[in-house]
Protein backbone atom coordinates (compact mmCIF):
# COMPACT_ATOMS: atom_id res chain seq x y z
CA UNK A 1 0.00 0.00 0.00
CA UNK A 2 1.63 3.22 -1.07
CA UNK A 3 -1.24 5.63 -0.63
CA UNK A 4 -1.55 7.46 2.65
CA UNK A 5 -4.44 8.62 4.75
CA UNK A 6 -5.21 12.23 5.45
CA UNK A 7 -7.18 13.38 8.48
CA UNK A 8 -10.03 15.90 8.12
CA UNK A 9 -7.98 18.49 10.06
CA UNK A 10 -5.04 18.13 7.65
CA UNK A 11 -7.34 18.32 4.63
CA UNK A 12 -8.95 21.47 6.02
CA UNK A 13 -5.51 23.06 6.47
CA UNK A 14 -4.59 22.13 2.93
CA UNK A 15 -7.81 23.64 1.56
CA UNK A 16 -7.02 26.87 3.42
CA UNK A 17 -3.56 26.88 1.88
CA UNK A 18 -2.54 28.17 -1.51
CA UNK A 19 -2.64 25.04 -3.59
CA UNK A 20 -5.66 23.55 -5.27
CA UNK A 21 -6.95 20.32 -3.74
CA UNK A 22 -8.38 17.66 -6.03
CA UNK A 23 -11.07 15.62 -4.32
CA UNK A 24 -12.44 12.46 -5.84
CA UNK A 25 -15.78 11.48 -4.34
CA UNK A 26 -16.58 7.85 -5.18
CA UNK A 27 -20.16 7.80 -3.88
CA UNK A 28 -23.22 7.50 -6.11
CA UNK A 29 -24.14 10.68 -7.96
CA UNK A 30 -27.32 11.28 -5.90
CA UNK A 31 -25.34 11.23 -2.64
CA UNK A 32 -22.69 13.47 -4.17
CA UNK A 33 -25.36 15.99 -5.19
CA UNK A 34 -26.81 15.98 -1.67
CA UNK A 35 -23.47 16.86 -0.08
CA UNK A 36 -19.82 17.14 -1.05
CA UNK A 37 -16.90 19.25 0.10
CA UNK A 38 -17.03 22.58 -1.67
CA UNK A 39 -14.52 25.38 -1.59
CA UNK A 40 -12.91 27.71 -4.17
CA UNK A 41 -9.65 25.80 -3.57
CA UNK A 42 -11.27 22.42 -4.20
CA UNK A 43 -11.69 20.75 -7.55
CA UNK A 44 -14.38 18.22 -6.76
CA UNK A 45 -14.86 15.20 -9.02
CA UNK A 46 -17.51 12.53 -8.74
CA UNK A 47 -16.62 9.16 -10.24
CA UNK A 48 -18.79 6.43 -8.70
CA UNK A 49 -16.83 3.54 -7.20
CA UNK A 50 -18.47 1.08 -9.59
CA UNK A 51 -16.67 2.83 -12.47
CA UNK A 52 -13.36 2.58 -10.63
CA UNK A 53 -13.93 -1.09 -9.73
CA UNK A 54 -14.40 -1.76 -13.46
CA UNK A 55 -11.07 -0.22 -14.47
CA UNK A 56 -8.56 -2.56 -15.98
CA UNK A 57 -4.83 -2.30 -16.01
CA UNK A 58 -3.84 0.38 -18.45
CA UNK A 59 -7.17 2.21 -18.11
CA UNK A 60 -7.00 5.95 -17.80
CA UNK A 61 -9.50 8.20 -16.06
CA UNK A 62 -9.52 11.23 -18.31
CA UNK A 63 -10.72 13.53 -15.53
CA UNK A 64 -7.75 12.61 -13.33
CA UNK A 65 -4.17 13.67 -13.75
CA UNK A 66 -1.39 11.38 -12.62
CA UNK A 67 0.69 14.50 -11.92
CA UNK A 68 -1.33 15.79 -8.97
CA UNK A 69 -2.24 14.11 -5.71
CA UNK A 70 -5.91 13.23 -5.41
CA UNK A 71 -7.79 12.86 -2.12
CA UNK A 72 -10.32 10.02 -2.42
CA UNK A 73 -13.41 10.16 -0.25
CA UNK A 74 -16.71 8.39 0.35
CA UNK A 75 -19.15 8.21 3.26
CA UNK A 76 -16.96 6.41 5.81
CA UNK A 77 -13.67 5.74 4.01
CA UNK A 78 -14.11 2.04 3.15
CA UNK A 79 -15.01 2.42 -0.53
CA UNK A 80 -12.42 5.19 -0.86
CA UNK A 81 -9.73 2.78 0.36
CA UNK A 82 -10.72 0.13 -2.18
CA UNK A 83 -10.72 2.75 -4.95
CA UNK A 84 -7.40 4.19 -3.77
CA UNK A 85 -5.78 0.73 -4.03
CA UNK A 86 -6.97 0.40 -7.62
CA UNK A 87 -5.93 3.94 -8.58
CA UNK A 88 -2.60 3.55 -6.82
CA UNK A 89 -1.92 0.38 -8.84
CA UNK A 90 -2.68 2.37 -12.02
CA UNK A 91 -0.10 5.01 -11.13
CA UNK A 92 -2.24 7.78 -9.66
CA UNK A 93 -1.06 9.69 -6.57
CA UNK A 94 -3.83 9.08 -4.08
CA UNK A 95 -4.64 9.78 -0.46
CA UNK A 96 -7.72 8.66 1.46
CA UNK A 97 -9.74 10.98 3.67
CA UNK A 98 -9.74 9.09 6.95
CA UNK A 99 -13.27 8.43 8.18
CA UNK A 100 -14.71 9.83 4.95
CA UNK A 101 -17.31 12.56 4.80
CA UNK A 102 -18.79 11.41 8.11
CA UNK A 103 -15.54 12.38 9.87
CA UNK A 104 -15.30 15.56 7.78
CA UNK A 105 -18.77 16.72 8.87
CA UNK A 106 -17.97 15.95 12.52
CA UNK A 107 -14.71 17.87 12.27
CA UNK A 108 -16.38 20.87 10.60
CA UNK A 109 -19.26 21.14 13.13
Amino acid sequence: MTYKKIEPKELHKRIQGEEKVILLDVRAEEKYKEFHIEDPQVESLNIPKTEIFDLEEGSVLLQLSKECPVVVTCTTGNSAEKCAKILDSLGYQVEVLEGGLTAWKEYRN
